[in-house]
């Protein structure tokens, strides 16, 4: 396996692989952020195919209980694997880890990221990779349903941190 960042000629792949049902989510609106220099879009890829994605936002998390209980702490952001038949392989603790190095890089000593409360998965993963709670927080996002209709989410979140 091989993490990237994505590039432009990405896009189209991701979305034949794993389709965006968001638009602040969708992987050209991830790819824009990261051009713009807000974040960096992480693409594993596996025979010659995305696998998953990880967006690293660089400005942290947009919930403001977040921003004002962890101020200037980035965020790993809507980290999935698919197929879900790759899931507990290692490749999203590769995408955690390469999101680490990428902050330390940047000289900065902590990292976030927020896990639903209905995920305890992804929650017993984070903790092993030494993820700590600090806040509840709503995580609010929208997508489109099947019928084209933007449906409104508000999901019970945590807001988990590690020292670099």
């Amino acid at each position: 396996m091989e993490i990237t960042e994505c590039r432009a000629g990405d896009i189209e792949a991701l979305e034949r692989c794993m389709p965006s049902h968001s638009a602040e989510g969708s992987h050209a609106a991830r790819f824009g952020r990261q051009r713009a220099g807000e974040s960096t879009y992480l693409i594993p890829w596996l025979d010659g195919g995305p696998v998953g994605h990880a967006e690293i936002r660089w400005t942290g998390c947009a919930a403001p209980e977040v921003r004002s209980a962890q101020p200037g702490c980035p965020e790993i952001n809507g980290l999935f694997v698919w197929p879900a038949s790759l899931r507990s392989q290692g490749i999203g603790a590769a995408l955690v880890h390469t999101a680490e190095r990428l902050a330390r890089e940047r000289g900065i000593g902590v990292m976030g990221l927020g896990v639903g409360d209905d995920n305890p998965r992804a929650a017993a993963l984070y903790a092993r990779l030494g993820y700590l709670p600090t806040v509840a927080y709503v995580d609010r996002w929208t997508h489109l349903g099947p019928d084209g209709v933007r449906q409104e989410h508000a999901d019970p979140c945590v807001f988990l941190v590690k020292a670099l």
